[in-house]
């Protein structure tokens, strides 16, 4: 396996991953009751992302690659707490046939490895309280750091990384596109 950086011509296949990785299904939380066969928010949040100049960064979108064919998909994106720049780790997928054989961790390694070589300060999330805390993520109120929408509380998490400094504290707002999903 191979993790790379995302280049020209990978829209495609990161939407199958997408597709693949978020599948509407009935027993899927996300599925849209109206019109099951859409597509997952996670695949229209990348194309907003990717549209965002402020917030997509393209060193940090990363995919896997597995005998040359993209299986997995993570993206960081630029966000803040108060005044401070810090960054947004998602959506990230794994194709379904390939998941549980450790792709998605890779990713997740390379991603938080690229954003400290960068020297950048802390990634937050939403996300699984049971997945992402092998990674180092604590819930974000450890550190006085709390989402901007109350709902996402439950499960925003953060990861200090190398440069974080323990003034970084307020509220954490994600790029304008993870507000219209």
């Amino acid at each position: 396996m191979l993790i790379r950086r995302e280049r020209t011509g990978d829209a495609v296949t990161i939407d199958a991953v997408h597709r693949s990785a978020f599948e509407r299904s009935p027993g899927n939380p996300s599925a849209d009751p109206a019109n099951p066969s859409a597509d997952p928010v996670e695949v229209g949040l990348v194309h907003r992302l990717r549209d965002d100049g402020s917030a997509w960064i393209p060193t940090l979108s990363l995919v896997a690659e597995f005998q040359d064919r993209v299986v997995g998909h993570v993206c960081l994106t630029r966000a803040g707490v108060g005044p401070f720049p810090v960054l947004a780790l998602g959506p990230i997928g794994v194709l379904a046939e390939h998941q549980g054989k450790g792709i998605g961790s890779a990713l997740m390694h390379a991603a938080l490895g690229a954003a400290d070589a960068l020297d950048e300060p802390l990634v937050g999330l939403l996300g699984s309280l049971e997945y992402y805390p092998r990674f180092g993520f604590v819930p974000g109120t450890r550190l006085g750091i709390i989402p901007d929408v109350a709902d996402w509380s439950s499960h925003f998490q953060v990861r200090p990384l190398t440069a974080y400094e323990l003034e970084i504290k307020g509220e954490f707002h994600y790029a304008d596109a993870f507000y219209t999903l």
